[in-house]
């Protein structure tokens, strides 16, 4: 061992380079769990100016495995260090420091619930945004906002903002997810139809670009990198803050569930919903989810609460010879109009063709409505089956193409399968801004499918198979003509992204050769290497 040391010192640049293939290999085989000493030793011996950097937080080259961890449980990419930012000064001082290395990469990390590993810096750096505070409501001028740091969740955001009798206009179905996180994908849920996305519903950014550079940007201001970061995946710059759009926050959710078992008459019905206008004529949230062949409704986690109520009446519906669909839906109320709000309620159910004994009702407060996903979560965690592989796949659907999708893939391809929740609810294209990045299908009305599932139990030959389903389908819905898209997308080729990006694809890759130019940024999804020139071919 003395001699390898001398050698080490002796050769230290080789070294390095050996140190750094090998860690470069074995990350590429996702293999490094265990793999602790590369960071450190390539951090102290190529990287020494890095600990010395002038800054308000802190840096990490030690025990940084959660910074190699995501929801997905999936990958493990370790970083060769952890930057937990106390001011946005922090992270241009990073991004500068990266931008003249010749071999790192830096990825701004949130609460990661990402499920391909796409927040993570295999061998590179991982900005803690977490670790950056802030929440301030505004509510004199004429459009009230709040001014959010990109790592803080979206739960604390409502909290705050209800202190002020105000909320975000489009949320997302679980609130632990951080503003920065949700605005460079989309941030969809049941409010989407009618608001429009998360990223629909920004005022203002702040990002540091690629190169260190701060920038303000609004749809006046730096409009090109504002459209271009929302929904842009993080490839042209770390949000550090956004401005968000309030409107006047319920005290009350009517929470309605009704069942379908034709498939037609749901989507029928569906999409009625979403195309009317006035507020009065609609539910303020939409959604809907799949119940496939011999699923007990009684153990779907969505419906848990429901049963609940109403245990006997959900123990009536037989899934043993039929796939049902569950319509679901809310309306906003304060106390002093529930009388009133349940005679809307049941004008607009009159014109739904919806199972007549499967209406189940519930009142709760809006925020434990919003909050839904996490009481699961908590029951979830208590039995150990939180943290455990996540093979999700989410896919937006063409309107013309969703019977078709239904009977190839709910009716066929998972007819003997129950790994978790399916859900399915269309969409309004006139609620996106095409200026931004995220891409849907090229139709009016578009559906969310998303497949949310546990590898239970969590053995390798269960999460294979999964992930051999989700090709299955993929397979079928990206087939020529089709017009599906991803959502929060996961490609491995770069013709894959061209085709996913369609005709975005050479905005997309101007703005990266603009604002990242040396692609330093969001190494984990995987579109850009640092290591090759980008091209607009």
């Amino acid at each position: 061992m003395k001699k390898v040391a001398i050698w080490v010192v002796e050769n230290r640049k080789l070294a390095v380079l050996l140190f750094f293939g090998l860690a470069r290999l074995i990350s590429a085989v996702n293999f490094n769990q265990d793999f602790k000493f590369w960071p450190n030793f390539v951090s102290s011996l190529q990287w020494p100016s890095l600990k010395r950097l002038d800054l308000d937080g802190r840096i990490t080259f030690h025990n940084n495995h959660n910074a190699s961890k995501d929801f997905g449980n999936r990958y493990r990419y370790l970083p060769a260090a952890v930057v937990y930012p106390a001011s946005v000064r922090d992270i241009t001082r990073v991004v500068k420091y990266v931008y003249l290395s010749d071999s790192l990469t830096l990825s701004a990390k949130g609460n990661a619930h990402s499920v391909q590993g796409q927040a993570q810096a295999p061998s590179g750096i991982v900005i803690e945004m977490g670790s950056l505070k802030g929440i301030q409501v505004h509510k004199e001028s004429e459009n009230p906002y709040v001014e959010a740091t990109a790592g803080e969740l979206w739960i604390d955001v409502l909290r705050e903002t209800l202190n002020h009798g105000l909320a975000p206009r489009s949320w997302t179905d679980y609130l632990y997810l951080t503003v920065g996180g949700t605005l460079s994908n989309a941030g969809i849920s049941g409010q989407t139809f009618r608001h429009g996305p998360q990223i629909s519903n920004v005022y203002h950014l702040q990002i540091v670009t690629g190169k260190g550079e701060i920038l303000n940007c609004s749809r006046d201001e730096n409009s090109d990198l504002f459209y271009g970061a929302l929904g842009g995946l993080g490839q042209f710059g770390i949000i550090t803050s956004a401005r968000i759009a309030l409107e006047q926050a319920p005290q009350m959710v009517r929470w309605i569930r009704v069942l379908y078992s034709d498939f037609e008459v749901f989507t029928k019905d569906q999409e009625y919903l979403i195309s009317q206008s006035d507020h009065d004529h609609t539910f303020d949230y939409i959604e809907g989810f799949v119940i496939l062949k011999n699923e007990n409704l009684l153990n779907n986690w969505r419906a848990s609460m429901f049963s609940q109520q109403n245990p006997g009446n959900l123990s009536t519906f037989n899934t043993k010879r039929q796939v049902l669909y569950c319509l679901e839906l809310t309306k906003n109320y304060n106390q002093n109009e529930r009388v009133n709000v349940g005679q809307e309620i049941n004008s607009l159910l009159d014109v739904l063709s919806f199972i007549p004994s499967s209406l189940f009702t519930m009142d709760i407060p809006y925020i434990d409505f919003l909050d839904r996903v996490h009481t699961e979560e908590l029951k979830l965690r208590s039995r150990g089956l939180w943290e455990v592989p996540h093979p999700w796949l989410n896919i937006l659907i063409p309107k013309s193409k969703i019977a078709e999708f239904d009977a190839a893939v709910f009716k066929d391809m998972l007819r003997n399968t129950r790994d978790g929740p399916i859900l399915i609810y269309p969409l309004n294209c006139n609620k996106w801004d095409s200026r931004m990045s995220a891409v849907t299908p090229n139709e009016d009305v578009f559906y969310l499918v998303a497949f949310l599932r546990s590898a239970i139990p969590s053995t390798p030959e269960r999460l294979e198979n999964l992930i051999y389903q989700n090709q299955k389908i993929l397979n079928f819905s990206q087939r020529a003509g089709f017009g599906a898209k991803q959502y929060l997308p996961h490609h491995t080729t770069e013709e894959n992204w061209k085709t996913h990006f369609g005709e975005k694809w050479d905005m997309f890759v101007q703005r990266k050769t603009t604002y990242d130019p040396k692609a330093i940024l969001a190494p984990g999804q995987r579109i850009f290497s640092k290591c090759r020139a980008l091209s607009l071919t």
